[in-house]
């Protein structure tokens, strides 16, 4: 799959109430992508890409990250999303789906 032809939504900046709200939404939700021993590779992005395609909100469990807040901000700009939070050890990404968006975002 080849992400360079995905819509770049880092560049729709999201604020603080409208992340708020997301990350609301994605509390009930459980990690549907997880970072193992082996960091974040391409097989990670791509279940990644997947994921937020099909969902627009996913949680990635990263496991005993060196530095959890540098491969936040890497997944969510290597997957073209936006970073709607960091809770202990799980980020919270967002990036609409352009053909079929499944969440209005209020604002």
């Amino acid at each position: 799959m080849d992400t360079t032809s995905k819509p770049d939504s880092t560049t729709l900046e999201l604020t603080g109430a409208q992340r708020k709200y997301l990350r609301g939404l994605a509390n009930p939700r459980k990690a549907l992508v997880q970072v193992g021993d082996a960091g974040v590779s391409d097989a990670v992005i791509q279940a990644l890409n997947t994921a937020l395609d099909d969902h627009e909100l996913v949680k990635v469990r990263l496991f005993r990250p060196k530095d959890k807040k540098e491969e936040a901000k890497g997944l969510a700009q290597r997957a073209h999303a936006q970073l709607c939070g960091l809770v202990g050890h799980t980020v919270i990404l967002y990036r609409r789906n352009q053909e079929k968006p499944k969440i209005e975002i209020p604002g």
